[in-house]
């Protein structure tokens, strides 16, 4: 499978202040004084380890894949003859086809919705991206329908609340919650990995850190707006403390 020619991905890469953000990281334009970033980062690369040690044989997917040092982590298991990373930002994607593209790891820009194979997979990774869609049971549908049978899927969301702070999260998930997706499409449990990454709020609100810029602005309009989403993050507070908590799963599809 050969990556699609889209219209600009041979031009250079986005600045940073185009394409590192809340909702993208970027590993080598990370400054050393940003905490959250830095943070982060490891959180993802830590998401992605996990996924790497519990792979099956054969094909990977990595869906909503960035800039694509994520797929590159997975192709490195042994388990791996090919990877494909697909995304929708050109930006994005321009830049893995750039830096980790080779003969066994491709990169191609494209929705879920549009992503047709040929062939399924016996891997499909999709890392912190159902909170994002509008309809995550039909979202994960499409993740479940791109695998072979005993594949696996490995997916990740935020099990504390998250809509309020960032405007790009649609749907917050706890995780009974996001367990019954995979009740819901048949799949077996099979692990999964628990991350709690603590913040300071008065280090964090003021947005100056490059990646924090587009949290959302008016939280104060927002709560009044939306009092059920207070309710929610003063419970998470008194549960939790100030905290920000992930949830990675891992299922097997049941033979059919």
């Amino acid at each position: 499978m050969e990556p699609v020619n889209q219209e600009g991905l041979n031009t250079p890469v986005a600045s940073s202040a185009e394409s590192h953000s809340l909702e993208r990281i970027i590993p080598e334009e990370l400054r050393a004084n940003e905490a959250t970033g830095l943070q982060t980062l490891k959180l993802h690369v830590d998401r992605y380890e996990f996924a790497r040690k519990n792979l099956c044989r054969g094909k990977v997917l990595d869906l909503a894949c960035g800039v694509g040092y994520g797929t590159a982590i997975l192709a490195a298991s042994h388990e791996i003859s090919d990877a494909i990373g697909i995304d929708i930002s050109p930006s994005a994607v321009r830049y893995a086809m750039q830096r980790y593209a080779n003969e066994r790891v491709k990169f191609l820009c494209l929705s879920a919705e549009d992503f047709s194979p040929s062939e399924k997979f016996e891997n499909v990774v999709s890392l912190e991206t159902i909170e994002h869609v509008d309809d995550p049971c039909i979202f994960f549908r499409r993740l479940v329908s791109f695998l072979k049978p005993r594949g696996r899927l490995i997916a990740s969301v935020p099990i504390t609340p998250s809509v309020d702070a960032n405007p790009h999260h649609k749907s917050n998930f706890s995780t009974s919650k996001f367990k019954e997706l995979g009740k819901q499409n048949s799949l077996e449990y099979v692990d999964s990995l628990l991350q709690i990454q603590r913040f300071n709020p008065f280090a964090v609100l003021p947005r100056r850190e490059q990646r924090t810029a587009d949290l959302r602005t008016n939280l104060a309009k927002f709560y009044v707006q939306h009092p059920s989403h207070l309710a929610l993050r003063l419970w998470s507070i008194l549960r939790d403390g100030f905290s920000n908590k992930y949830l990675t799963i891992i299922w097997q599809r049941y033979e059919e």
